[in-house]
């Protein structure tokens, strides 16, 4: 990086929080603020307001956070220009995903590019779905995989797999045997539930009201932040839940859970979101082309839906 001070200036400037910011670079709190502290001493100004915990940029702040912007694309620009004259591809790329993804997903993914361009280095950023949109939107990573339909027309959006969502119960619950279940089937019993802003959340509730009913209808008995730990309630015949059936080889494969498809079924798209104007280094492009193809090849083998070109 031509300036690092730079860098870490602006993704202050943009989180407004050097504790976001360490955690977006990977360093720690008082190195960020060092970075910046050598920044504001080379300008012999401050470029932050810090009152009550909370940082608001100054004037002089505004104009830099407003150049750096520009400077620090040109740079990638120059950087991803040679490296193109070269054949290289090189870099350093963020990536953010949500959790369903990036637990089952993802790792095979990048394990898989990493094999083609082993100079690659790949940085995973993991929250739920609106918090990898968000992330997307103020520019924080290259680009996000999520789990939920994405309604910004300022990003792109590329569907790469339609994921079914099954309701899971224990091997000897009443709904175990069933061929197939219904909301109204599912209201009669406990639920686990996905934390807000899940993607998964998201669209069960969608499909709850498609149904004609509410969220509040559902007797939510717990509600957690993984599919791993859903499942593993389940598994203690804590309540019933709704789940991605990406999420669900092994305990199928153990036969620790039984698996019913929804009545009627209920689709989701798993896509890739990037910004639309933003420009992106050759490494980006190499892997936004390979995540495309990797996953319609393993939705196909896996016999999921692939959307139509």
């Amino acid at each position: 990086m031509s300036d690092r001070r730079l860098q870490v200036f602006h993704t202050v400037a943009k989180v407004m929080s050097f504790t976001k910011a360490a955690e977006t670079l990977h360093m720690t709190q008082p190195a960020v603020t060092f970075q910046v502290k050598q920044l504001e001493d080379f300008f012999n100004t401050r470029l932050f307001d810090r009152t009550h915990n909370k940082i608001t940029l100054t004037e002089a702040g505004k104009v830099v956070y407003d150049y750096s912007a520009q400077v620090l694309e040109l740079y990638e620009r120059m950087n991803s220009d040679v490296r193109e004259m070269t054949g290289e591809v090189t870099g350093t790329l963020v990536v953010g995903a949500s959790t369903t993804v990036a637990e089952y997903m993802l790792p095979a993914l990048l394990g898989a590019f990493k094999k083609q361009y082993d100079d690659v280095n790949i940085r995973l950023q993991v929250g739920n779905t609106d918090a990898i949109v968000a992330m997307v939107e103020n520019n924080m990573i290259d680009f996000g995989l999520v789990e939920a339909p994405v309604q910004n027309k300022n990003l792109d959006v590329h569907v790469c797999r339609i994921d079914e969502m099954q309701l899971i119960c224990p091997k000897d619950h009443p709904l175990a045997k069933r061929n197939k279940v219904t909301i109204e089937d599912i209201r009669k019993y406990g639920y686990v539930s996905r934390e807000e802003g899940s993607g998964s959340r998201s669209v069960i509730n969608t499909y709850i009201r498609e149904q004609g009913m509410s969220y509040s209808d559902l007797n939510v008995v717990m509600e957690l932040g993984s599919p791993e730990a859903v499942k593993m309630a389940v598994e203690s015949d804590v309540g019933v839940a709704i789940v991605s059936r990406t999420t669900l080889a092994k305990e199928l494969k153990l036969d620790t859970l039984s698996a019913i498809p929804l009545d009627p079924p209920l689709l989701r798209p798993f896509s890739h979101i990037k910004q639309k104007h933003k420009f992106r280094h050759k490494a980006v492009g190499e892997l936004l082309e390979f995540a495309m193809g990797y996953c319609e090849e393993r939705a196909k083998e896996l016999g999921f839906r692939v959307p139509d070109k």
